[in-house]
């Protein structure tokens, strides 16, 4: 199993995942955990010093999965989390442009 970690950014509400140099929008631009003590690591130093910082709330670790070659969450919170909302295909992340 893998981890990545997720939050939500506080000038606007977006759903962001911690990436190799910041928060990124995209899950498929996470930085991915192979172990969970890494994420746990990261979790302490960088996620929470950004929420201290105000920039982000909440930081979680979550699962993750890679399926045909995209990378997934396992848990369904974090999949919604992951393409916006369920309501309308038309909006959020998961909205064809």
């Amino acid at each position: 199993m893998s981890y990545a970690i997720s939050a939500n950014r506080l000038s606007d509400g977006a759903v962001v995942f911690l990436g190799q140099n910041g928060w990124v929008e995209s899950l498929a631009s996470a930085e991915i955990f192979a172990q969970r003590e890494a994420a746990e690591a990261a979790l302490g130093e960088r996620a929470h010093a950004d929420a201290r910082r105000n920039l982000i709330i909440e930081p979680l670790i979550f699962d993750i999965r890679a399926r045909d070659g995209v990378i997934e969450a396992s848990h369904i919170r974090e999949a919604i989390r992951a393409k916006g909302p369920t309501i309308r295909p038309d909006l959020g992340k998961q909205a064809v442009r």
